[in-house]
Order: C-alpha cells, then sequence, then structure tokens
C-alpha cells in the first residue's frame, strides 16, 4: 500500500516544476560546498608542504653551513653558526609540527579555519610555539566557509519542508482527500506513503550528490577509518532529515492550511537552527567567560618581564638544583647565555602555566555545558557529528595539542643539554634531531562520539513521527 502511495504521489508532483527547481538548488548548493570545502583542504595541505619543504631546506643549509664552517670556509658568528645548538635549536633548526587535513575534511571545514594546524617548534616556551602565525584573511575567517556541513545543517531542512509542508492539507484544500480516504486506506499511511516517497527523492538525490562530489574532490575512501566515517556521516543526515519529515508531519497533522503549516514549519527551523544554537552560545559564554587573549598576552609578557629582571638570582638557582649542567669556570660567555637561557625558559614556562590552565579550564567549562544541551536542538547534535567525523572539531584539535606539547618537550630536551654543554654539532646530529610524527586520533573513539549524536538524533526523529502519527488520528478530515 505504501509503495503505491508514494507511486501516485509521484505521478501527481513530477508535472510539478517547484520538485525540479528545489532538485537543481539542492545539486548546486550542494556540489559548491563541496568545492569550497575541497578548496580548502587544498590551502592547508601546500601550508603544510610549503613549511616542510622551508624545513627541508633550513637543514640542508645547516648541514652545508657545518661542513664550510669545518673546512675553514666561512666563519659565522655564534647567533648564527650552524653548529651551535643554541642557533638550531632556537631558530635555524626549527621543526613544524602539522596536523594534515583528516579524510573528509573536504565535507566540513567546522573550526579548522579559526584554530591553527600547525605550530614551529623551537626551544623557546610553549606559549612562543602556540603564537602561530596564521596565513590566512582575518575577514575571511570570520564571515566563515560554505561547505556540504553548511548546506546540511542549515539548507536541507528547508528543502525537506518546501516538499513537506502541504503534505495533507494540499490534498484537503484540492478536495481529494476525503475521497482518496473513501478507499481502505487510513490517513496514516497515506501520510508515511507520501513521506517515504518524498524523503527517498531528497535522501538519495542528497547522498548520491554528497559521495559524487567527496570522491571529485579527492577523498581517498581507502584511507583507514574513512568509509565507515562516511557511512556513519550520511547516517547523520539521514537521521536529521527524518527528523524533519517528522516535524513536517505533526505540523500537517494540526489540520491548519498550507500557509499557516508553512509558517508554523519556518519558525521551528529559526528556532532549532537558529535560535537555540545562539542562546546557548551566549548563555555559555555568560556563564563560563574566558579570558580576553589580550588579558592573557599581557600576563604572559608581564610574567616575561619578571623573569627578565630576575634573571641572576634565577640562573643561581637554576644551577644549584642542576649542578652537572654548570659550565666550566673556562667557558665562553656563550656557555654562560645558553644556561641562562634555559634557566629562563624554565622558569617562564612556570609562571605563565597558571595564565594557561586558566583559560583551558573555562574553555572546558564552556565544552561541558555544550555537551550537556546539545540535546535541545537537532541542528547542534548534527554539526557535532559531522565536525567530529570529518576531524575539523575541538576534539581532534586538543589531540593535535597535546602531541605538539610532548613534541616540544622532546625538542627541549634534546636540545637544551647540548647547548649547556657547548658542544658542536655535526651534520649527523642534524639528521639526530626529534622528529614530528603525527598520529591519528583513534577511530573507535571518533565513531563513538559521532555515533552517539546519531543515536540521539534518530531517537529524536523517531519520538516526533510517532507524535505526528498519534496527531494524524484527530485530523479533521472535512471541515
Amino acid at each position: 500500500m505504501l509503495f503505491l502511495i508514494a507511486k501516485n504521489d509521484w505521478r501527481n508532483i513530477r508535472a510539478d516544476r517547484t520538485l525540479w527547481a528545489i532538485a537543481l538548488l539542492l545539486t548546486t548548493t550542494i556540489l559548491y560546498g563541496v568545492h569550497n570545502g575541497a578548496s580548502w583542504v587544498d590551502f592547508q595541505k601546500r601550508t603544510i608542504q610549503g613549511a616542510l619543504a622551508d624545513e627541508a631546506e633550513r637543514h640542508a643549509a645547516i648541514k652545508q653551513g657545518i661542513e664550510d664552517a669545518n673546512a675553514g670556509r666561512t666563519s659565522p658568528p655564534s647567533w648564527k653558526d650552524p653548529r651551535s645548538p643554541y642557533a638550531v635549536g632556537y631558530r635555524l633548526g626549527s621543526r613544524f609540527a602539522t596536523m594534515p587535513p583528516a579524510p573528509l575534511a573536504a565535507l566540513a571545514v567546522g573550526q579548522s579555519d579559526l584554530l591553527p594546524y600547525y605550530f614551529r617548534v623551537t626551544v623557546n616556551s610553549r606559549d612562543t610555539m602556540l603564537g602561530n602565525d596564521e596565513l590566512e584573511n582575518p575577514v575571511h575567517l570570520l564571515s566563515g566557509r560554505f561547505d556540504l556541513a553548511f548546506v546540511i545543517i542549515y539548507l536541507f531542512p528547508l528543502v525537506i519542508l518546501a516538499v513537506s509542508y502541504n503534505l495533507i492539507s494540499g490534498d484537503k484544500e484540492d478536495g481529494t482527500l476525503a475521497l482518496t480516504l473513501s478507499t481502505p486506506v487510513s490517513l496514516p499511511s497515506l501520510a508515511m506513503g507520501k513521506i517515504a516517497f518524498r524523503a527517498a527523492f531528497v535522501l538519495t538525490l542528497g547522498a548520491v550528490l554528497s559521495v559524487a562530489g567527496a570522491l571529485l574532490s579527492g577523498i581517498d575512501l581507502s584511507a583507514p577509518g574513512a568509509a565507515p566515517r562516511l557511512l556513519l556521516w550520511m547516517g547523520a543526515v539521514a537521521a536529521y532529515s527524518i527528523f524533519w519529515f517528522g516535524l513536517a508531519v505533526l505540523i500537517n497533522a494540526m489540520g491548519r492550511n498550507s500557509a499557516t503549516n508553512a509558517l508554523a514549519l519556518s519558525g521551528l527551523w529559526l528556532v532549532f537552527v537558529l535560535l537555540i544554537p545562539s542562546l546557548l552560545n551566549v548563555g555559555i559564554k555568560t556563564a563560563h567567560p574566558v579570558p580576553s587573549r589580550v588579558e592573557m598576552i599581557q600576563a604572559m609578557r608581564h610574567a616575561s618581564d619578571a623573569v627578565t629582571a630576575e634573571r641572576s638570582r634565577l640562573m643561581a638557582e637554576f644551577l644549584e638544583d642542576h649542578p652537572e649542567l654548570a659550565p666550566a669556570a673556562s667557558a665562553d660567555t656563550n656557555a654562560q647565555f645558553a644556561v641562562r637561557s634555559v634557566a629562563m625558559t624554565e622558569e617562564l614556562e612556570r609562571r605563565i602555566q597558571p595564565v594557561l590552565d586558566e583559560f583551558d579550564k573555562r574553555i572546558s567549562r564552556q565544552q561541558q555545558l555544550a555537551d550537556q544541551y546539545r540535546f535541545l536542538s537537532p541542528a547542534i547534535l548534527t554539526q557535532a557529528a559531522l565536525y567530529d567525523l570529518a576531524g575539523t572539531g575541538v576534539h581532534r584539535y586538543k589531540h593535535f595539542l597535546n602531541l605538539a606539547a610532548n613534541y616540544h618537550q622532546q625538542w627541549q630536551a634534546h636540545i637544551q643539554p647540548k647547548m649547556m654543554q657547548t658542544v658542536k654539532l655535526s651534520t649527523a646530529s642534524i639528521d639526530e634531531l626529534p622528529r614530528w610524527h603525527w598520529q591519528e586520533e583513534d577511530t573507535a573513539d571518533v565513531l563513538g562520539r559521532a555515533g552517539t549524536h546519531t543515536a540521539a538524533l534518530a531517537l529524536t526523529a523517531a519520538f516526533v513521527i510517532a507524535i505526528g502519527v498519534l496527531a494524524l488520528r484527530r485530523f479533521p478530515v472535512v471541515g
């Protein structure tokens, strides 16, 4: 029976140009969104490749400089001597910690255009590493990017509501509803049959275009975790879409005319997609305001100034705690400077750590509140799932920060002893410098988080549909 209803519904609306106009609009927006996402991923890849190429060129120049200095062909000053651990560790030999785009990154830019995806790692304190220079237009970052996730979260519901706002009311206004129900078919069966066709049409079109666009954008589905992420992506989109179809059934079951249905559904779209997320964002920031970055930078500068003013005392305390690192009495000024630099860096990191911890604590509280109240809006749930699956959300970024912090510690532990021992580096020493190794998030963790959001969406959609079916039993067929 559902098949016959859907088939008859197709005959009735295929002559309506509105459906084809909506299909064309959906096709255009999806392909344009995927193209924009792919362009951003390409920019990221080129930026990372440029950084690594610069790193390789500098390290090759260091090796050549060491050979020239050892052969007496050059006599560089100490501050840029390629044999100096200080010069190499602070500037010449710095390496990049990079976070490559995830397999599905082209589908959702997320927060990847706001959060840094590479750091220059030196012997300096960690706050210096985090003060990354962003190679992107700030106006562009402020306006955001039009990607596939944007199409799904904001525009997909409008397409669904446009093809289903008059699901039952249209037949009633045409005078055909009573005639249809005089046959052996119930109103809930009629509504489910009509909604099944529309849902199949919209979801199939969206899924086919999304996968086609993803493949054309260069997504490698053979990459580890790419295939299950894409499947769960489509599951999240399906659950989100079914919620909006269920909402259309519920509003149609109220017995109002098509114009009233359209107005009510538009209002619900504003509430769930725009109003609740905006109010939640304002409420979270009000409850747990994050200190301004200006205040944080000023606190770091004050700590740096205080450390500089106390450098003599700090150096004495440092040597008292680390007597094995004290330079010999005959050591040159470079050795003294190296010890002083390490002592000041260690003290600076100790003093700014509370500032960074407070900033991170406020951010964590905001994230916890967002996680608690994300179930108030299906749009928030969908966004969280899609960003997680695309690898452009906060969880992957925190994973990157932890890896970068560990690498920074490895770099300091490798370079600082050589600085204070005033050893001269060789070409082999350059090859022994710690290398950055990116380690992707565990796929099970990503699928677990996204699966929780998708399950919540599916349950919400099922609840809305159930309420709509119950309401259809009291639908006024005439009058």
